[in-house]
């Protein structure tokens, strides 16, 4: 491989991969390194030098200066075990400061003596041995550069292509890497097809020994938060804010917000004119219901609030320490209060953060006389 060759494939090398060139250089260097001491027997320190203008490779042998052999030491623990600590370097690839100020007078202890040692053949030798180490080190800077991508992307919501598919997760294309969808953090009984696009919530990123993990969910209650921040610009300028969203996915998710300009009805710029707003989200959220709750600093008011659709609901706030309310509704609002397998009082406790107990009147009254 001549130089101009060695600076083609390194360029080409940057530009598919999105890497520093400094990365690679870095990178090839090492490999290169490694690659002479295998085919050359080389005990001595070894480095070496690419120019990035030129390519032209240089192997450079060095040898540290030192006023005496280090040969290692040994180190005894509280129990008596004795383990042997290696020399820093090695025996060959030191020399005496004496016999160093032969061949360098005035050359002091730490210092080095180089000598270039490239052999004529070495890129034909080398190349098949660097070009795994090289390989590696760029999948290496890839994963860091799709992390760092990623990272400040927690939390956020992304739109996908569905790629493939396996028994228990979808994959989805975010570009240059791929997200796993749990088919257990899809929403229930909603159908995808493969090859179609995807918004989906970035609930974690992390760094693994095989590369970038991106783990994703449709049942996340972020994503409906995303979904209200995509769809009502009012959220995105400040005019309006969601104090909270709570979810059951599936089945009904809690919305609570509030407004920072008294013009402005939260919940009516939420569903927007003729309901365009909260169509589109519905869609996304293939059926599920969503309950719009105006936010109020007043927990009874918020309570009641949040039992919709419940309706004539009276709140008594039992111990605000304890955080604990009794709601009473009506015969004909109780199912409503209660929801399905209690599903709508479980969000409203979890979005209000209070225990709320729910009892119609003739239920209090039916306690009151088996009480006397």
């Amino acid at each position: 491989m001549n130089a101009q060759e060695f600076l083609k494939a390194l360029d080409h090398i940057v530009e598919e991969k999105n890497i520093s060139r400094d990365v690679v250089l870095e990178a090839m260097e090492l490999a290169l390194a490694t690659a002479y001491k295998k085919n050359f027997d080389s005990k001595t320190n070894v480095r070496v030098d690419i120019n990035p203008e030129t390519g032209e490779i240089k192997v450079i042998s060095y040898l540290v200066v030192v006023d005496d052999y280090d040969d290692g030491r040994e180190e005894v623990d509280e129990d008596g075990n004795v383990t042997r600590i290696p020399p820093e370097i090695n025996e060959d690839a030191q020399i005496l400061l004496e016999d160093a100020r032969e061949l360098v007078p005035g050359i002091k202890v730490g210092e080095t003596i180089e000598k270039e040692v490239t052999p004529k053949d070495f890129g034909r030798v080398a190349t098949s041995t660097a070009k795994q180490v090289i390989n590696q080190k760029i999948r290496e800077a890839e994963r860091n550069s799709i992390i760092e991508e990623f990272a400040d992307k927690e939390g956020e919501m992304m739109v996908g292509m569905l790629a493939m598919e396996d028994s228990k997760n979808y994959y989805v294309d975010l570009g240059r890497t791929r997200g796993i969808l749990p088919k257990s953090e899809m929403i229930p009984d909603e159908v995808v097809t493969m090859g179609s696009s995807i918004k989906v919530y970035i609930s974690k990123v992390e760094a693994t020994t095989k590369g970038p993990l991106i783990l994703l969910s449709r049942k996340h209650y972020g994503f409906v938060r995303r979904l209200f921040e995509t769809e009502i610009p009012e959220l995105v300028d400040g005019s309006i804010m969601l104090y909270a969203c709570v979810r059951e996915a599936g089945i009904r998710s809690k919305v609570a917000v509030y407004s920072t300009n008294e013009k402005i009805d939260p919940i009516g710029a939420c569903i927007g004119e003729r309901g365009s707003r909260i169509g589109s989200i519905l869609k996304e959220l293939n059926g599920e219901r969503v309950d719009l709750v105006l936010y109020s600093e007043d927990p009874a008011e918020f309570i009641k609030n949040a039992l919709s659709p419940a309706k004539d609901v009276i709140v008594n706030i039992l111990d605000p320490m304890k955080k604990e309310a009794l709601a009473i509704v009506n015969d004909e609002n109780l199912s409503l209060a209660i929801g399905k397998k209690g599903s709508n009082v479980k969000l409203a406790s979890r979005l209000t953060k209070y225990k709320i107990e729910v009892k119609t009147l003739s239920q209090i009254n039916a306690e009151g006389n088996k009480a006397e």
